[in-house]
C-alpha cells in the first residue's frame, strides 16, 4: 500500500521518512495542497531502479541491432568475454 505524506512532513518528520524508505525500500509519495508532487526513495532503491532501467535500455538496443542484422552472434560475444576475463586460457 502506498505511503502518502503531506509536504510539511518533509520538514517536520524527515528522519521518520528517511528511516521508512531505507528500512522497507518503498517510496513515500509527498503531496502539496492535496495533490501528488514528489516521490522519495532511498539511494539504494533509486540505484536499483535506474540500473534496471539501464539494463532494459541496453537489451532493447541489442534487440534492435539484431533485427537490423548489425549485431554480433552470441558465440562472438561470449568469446570476447572469455578473452577479456582470461577464461579462454583455462
Amino acid at each position: 500500500m502506498a505511503t502518502i505524506r503531506p509536504s510539511s512532513d518533509l520538514r517536520n518528520k524527515y528522519n521518520e521518512i528517511s528511516e521508512f524508505c531505507n528500512k522497507y525500500n518503498e517510496p513515500v509519495f509527498i503531496t502539496k495542497n492535496g495533490t501528488g508532487d514528489l516521490v522519495i526513495l532511498s539511494n539504494s532503491e533509486y540505484e536499483r531502479l535506474t540500473g534496471k532501467y539501464e539494463l532494459h535500455r541496453l537489451l532493447d538496443e541489442g534487440l534492435a541491432s539484431m533485427k537490423k542484422g548489425t549485431g554480433r552472434s552470441a558465440g562472438e560475444i561470449f568469446a570476447e568475454i572469455e578473452r577479456k576475463f582470461g577464461f579462454d586460457s583455462v
